[in-house]
């Protein structure tokens, strides 16, 4: 078991841990695109297609089911889940995800190893996607104003005038 594989699959259900432990805590989705978490959804999907062919180990599927399923479920609690789904704001999540998904897909199919395989195809895809996945909640954090984009700008500003005393932006 190589042990940075080992280290990253930790570290991603911790990840998935901390989701949920924020909604059920929180009884909020209130800050997390929906957007963002489908395309996780289809990234797991499409990556983990070999599931039902390709028996690597009990780890490896353990794993893919846990990813899979993980990402569905925090999907299904920001839809349905009571009173999650009061709580998520369709208005912030307004990015469209068409303009990663279309791209994603033809970057897929024309950049693989194998162009006659379509899992290959399929498994580009979900690389592809997964890059630009996270671009939803980004541009959700900077429409609800959590993610100020000046702030670097300032910082380097600030870093200028010696003369100054930069404080936290306000």
């Amino acid at each position: 078991m190589n042990v940075f594989r080992l280290l990253g699959d930790t570290s991603h259900l911790l990840s998935f841990i901390v989701m949920f432990w924020k909604l059920f805590t929180s009884k909020s989705v209130a800050g997390i695109s929906l957007k963002t978490q489908l395309l996780y959804v289809i990234v797991f999907c499409f990556r983990y297609l070999d599931i039902f062919w390709n028996f690597l180990s009990i780890y490896n599927t353990i794993m893919k089911v846990i990813f899979i399923s993980s990402s569905v479920a925090v999907v299904y609690v920001m839809k349905f889940g009571v009173p999650h789904k009061d709580t998520y704001s369709q208005e912030d999540d307004a990015f469209p995800i068409a303009y990663l998904v279309a791209p994603a897909a033809l970057m897929g199919v024309a950049f693989n190893q194998d162009h006659e395989s379509p899992f290959e195809m399929c498994w580009a895809f979900s690389i592809y996607l997964e890059a630009v996945a996270i671009l939803p909640q980004l541009f959700m954090l900077r429409t609800q104003g959590g993610a100020p984009l000046a702030r670097p700008r300032r910082l380097s500003a600030c870093s200028h005038r010696k003369d100054v005393l930069c404080g936290p932006a306000s």
